[in-house]
C-alpha cells in the first residue's frame, strides 16, 4: 500500500500542539534539536500562553517541529511504503528535511529566518486573505486582474482543490474583489480568513532576495523520495531546489495539482497528514478518487494509526 504523506501548513497550528508527545523520546529530541538550531524555546511556543502562536515568526519552525517529530516517530515504528511527499507551503520544509534534502540543522535555522523576514513584511503592510468555495477561477482571476490594474494588490495565492481558492492581497484590495466577486455571482461563498500576512501574493517578494541569501551557503541533496513543489508542481531537484524555495512565498501554491500529479506518479493508495488538523486531508478528499486517507494531529491518533497499521487494517 503506497502512501503519500502530506505535511501541514500555517493555518494549521493550535496551542498546546505537540504538548502530548514530548513524552516520545524521539519526539522530544527532535524539538530540542528544532529549538538549537532556531535558537527559539518550541515547547514554550508550542504552549502558546503568552500568543507566541499569533506571530508567524514562531509559528513557522514550531509547526514543522510537530510535523517532522511525527514523521521520525511513523519510521521508527511502522515500515510503510511512502511513495512521495507534499506540503502546502510552509509544509514543504517538513517534507524536504524528512525527504533528506535540507538537513534537521540547516532546516530550522533557515525556518526561524523565514519567519523573521515574511513578520517583518506583515507588520508593515496590512494585508488579508478569502476563502472562495466553488469559484470559476477564469472570473476570479479576470476580477483580480481588473483591481491590481486601479492600483491595488489582489491575486489567488492558493489553489488548493478545483473547488476552493484562496486570494489575498492589500486590504483594500481584498474588499473590492470580495464585493465585486459577490456581485458577480463566481463563487458560492467568500469567507474572511484570519492569517497574518497575505502570503503567496507580490506583497512578500522583498523576500523572495533575503531567502536566496540565506540558502546560498545551505548544502542541499536530492530528496530520497519524491516531494512535489506547490510552486513547479514538479518533484523537487536539488539543482534548483533553492531558487524554488526562495521564489515560493511571493508566488501562487498549486497545491491539488501537486497533490494529484504525485498521487498519479505514485500509485498512492493513501495519504497520510502530519500535523495539527486535518485541512489537506479535505483537500485530498477533493482531489484524489478511491484514495483512503488519515491524520495525525496527537499521541491519541498515532497510537491509534500505528495501531492499525500493526493490525493490517491500514498501511
Amino acid at each position: 500500500m503506497t502512501t503519500t504523506i502530506l505535511f501541514s501548513g500555517q493555518g494549521a497550528q493550535r496551542p498546546g500542539m505537540g504538548i502530548d508527545l514530548m513524552g516520545d523520546p524521539l519526539f522530544n529530541q527532535t524539538v530540542a534539536a528544532a529549538s538549537e538550531a532556531s535558537q527559539l524555546d518550541l515547547v514554550k511556543i508550542m504552549r502558546s500562553e503568552g500568543g507566541e502562536l499569533d506571530q508567524t515568526r514562531f509559528v513557522q519552525p514550531v509547526l514543522v517541529a510537530v510535523s517532522l517529530g511525527l514523521y521520525r516517530m511513523l519510521t521508527r515504528d511502522l515500515a510503510l511504503e511512502i511513495g512521495g511527499m507534499i506540503g502546502l507551503s510552509l509544509g514543504e520544509y517538513s517534507a524536504l528535511m524528512a525527504s533528506g534534502a535540507l538537513s534537521l540543522a540547516d532546516g530550522f535555522a533557515l525556518l526561524a529566518a523565514r519567519g523573521r523576514f515574511m513578520q517583518a513584511v506583515a507588520d508593515r503592510t496590512p494585508s488579508a486573505m478569502a476563502a472562495l468555495l466553488k469559484p470559476d477561477q477564469a472570473a476570479v482571476e479576470e476580477i483580480c486582474r481588473q483591481i491590481s490594474a486601479g492600483g491595488e494588490t489582489v491575486a489567488i495565492a492558493n489553489y488548493n482543490t478545483p473547488k476552493q481558492v484562496v486570494i489575498g492581497g492589500t486590504v483594500a484590495g481584498v474588499d473590492q474583489a470580495v464585493a465585486a466577486i459577490t456581485t458577480a455571482a463566481v463563487a458560492k461563498r467568500a469567507i474572511p480568513l484570519k492569517v497574518s500576512g497575505a502570503f503567496h501574493t507580490a506583497l512578500f517578494a522583498p523576500v523572495q532576495e533575503q531567502l536566496a541569501t540565506a540558502l546560498a551557503p545551505v548544502a542541499v541533496k536530492e530528496p530520497q523520495v519524491p516531494v512535489m513543489s506547490n510552486t513547479t508542481t514538479s518533484p523537487f531537484a536539488a539543482a534548483s531546489l533553492k531558487a524554488t524555495l526562495a521564489k515560493q512565498v511571493a508566488v501562487p501554491t498549486h497545491f491539488g495539482a501537486g497533490l494529484s500529479k504525485l498521487a498519479a506518479a505514485t500509485a498512492t493508495s493513501q495519504t497520510l497528514e502530519l500535523g495539527p488538523g486535518k485541512t489537506l486531508t479535505g483537500f485530498a478528499k477533493a482531489c484524489l478518487s478511491g484514495v483512503a486517507t488519515s491524520h495525525i494531529s496527537n499521541r491519541a491518533e498515532y497510537e491509534a494509526f500505528v495501531e492499525e497499521v500493526t493490525n493490517g487494517i491500514k498501511g
